[in-house]
């Protein structure tokens, strides 16, 4: 029950609707309801198993509601802002948003990218990307925060937060599409991903022969953000010799990790699997990521890629404006 609960909020995050999800899993009939309770129970409290709490939509705020949220941040001071607000059906305020001049560039090129999936298709996009991970367990930032009216009524344990100032690290690359997956590819402690070493490390090795392997002989189009190493005459004089149907440096979205698979899920997918615990070294840290790269369904990497067009409509339709 609780691996599908586990595969369930994992196509959720990678951008799935319950309907996709029980066509994905080939649930029976009689499964659909525990699709919508089991999503509905992770927004809520952030997991899988506790029951989220019933009550009316709110609207407004009132005395009784207050109440609410002193009690549930007195049982747990370190719960999320953001699902709290779901919890109780706050809708959250937004901050006013200024003109980004990126924003146009944004979304014209978004339409040229849509342009080019109705014309090649998803099947032969390959999505990449960078991440440092660290030993550190991982966590979310946003929740690492403790609400109180005073000090004194903070628990002793839960006043500090231990973290290594600069907890050791590794570089790591890879790629995805909706047919499969690269490895990962660690790039060595102090080098630094120029022109030479990601040619040499990353295009030559892997890049190159994706075409044989991964997409059996056929062409396709690979996608790489605006990284100076990525966008270099060199690279690009290279991609055009040896996978021409790349996404050139003027095609790509500015600023656009919202945009990328690997950036709005699999990264944190991967992170939350390989980083549960702390590692006490990087070849700890190397081993479970490798292992759990390979342990990520197919059908998440494929849920993922499959909400790029979608995405890319979402910024046309906001003229440019960022997305969750």
């Amino acid at each position: 029950m609780e691996q599908e609960r586990s595969k369930i909020i994992e196509l959720f995050q990678a951008g799935k609707n319950p309907s996709e999800i029980f066509n994905l899993l080939k649930f029976p009939n009689s499964r659909r309801k525990f699709i919508t309770r089991t999503i509905e129970r992770y927004e809520v409290t952030g997991g899988i198993t506790d029951k989220p709490r019933s009550g009316r939509p709110r609207s407004v705020t009132t005395q009784r509601l207050k109440k609410v949220v002193r009690q549930r941040i007195r049982r747990n001071p370190r719960r999320s802002m953001s699902k709290m607000a779901k919890e109780l059906r706050v809708s959250q305020k937004e901050s006013p948003s200024h003109h980004d001049p990126s924003e146009g560039k944004r979304a014209s090129r978004s339409k040229g990218l849509l342009k080019r999936h109705a014309i090649h298709g998803l099947n032969s996009f390959l999505f990449s990307d960078e991440k440092l991970f660290t030993i550190e367990e991982a966590t979310n930032p946003q929740n690492d925060r403790i609400i109180s009216s005073s000090i004194s009524s903070i628990p002793e344990e839960l006043r500090y937060v231990s973290r290594i100032q600069k907890p050791l690290s590794v570089m790591v690359w890879a790629g995805i599409s909706s047919i499969g997956r690269t490895p990962l590819i660690f790039v060595p402690a102090g080098v630094k991903i120029d022109t030479q070493t990601y040619r040499e490390l990353i295009l030559e090795p892997v890049i190159q022969d994706l075409s044989k392997t991964m997409f059996s002989g056929k062409p396709f189009v690979f996608q790489q953000d605006g990284a100076p190493a990525h966008t270099s005459n060199a690279t690009q004089a290279w991609l055009r010799s040896n996978n021409p149907d790349f996404i050139q440096k003027e095609e790509w979205p500015p600023y656009s990790p919202d945009l990328n698979p690997m950036d709005y899920s699999i990264w944190s997918i991967l992170e939350t699997r390989a980083c549960l615990k702390s590692h006490t070294n990087i070849d700890s840290l190397k081993k479970s990521l490798c292992r759990e790269w390979e342990r990520i369904p197919q059908e998440i990497l494929r849920a993922a890629v499959e909400a790029f067009p979608k995405r890319l409509k979402a910024v046309i339709e906001r003229k440019g404006g960022y997305i969750e």
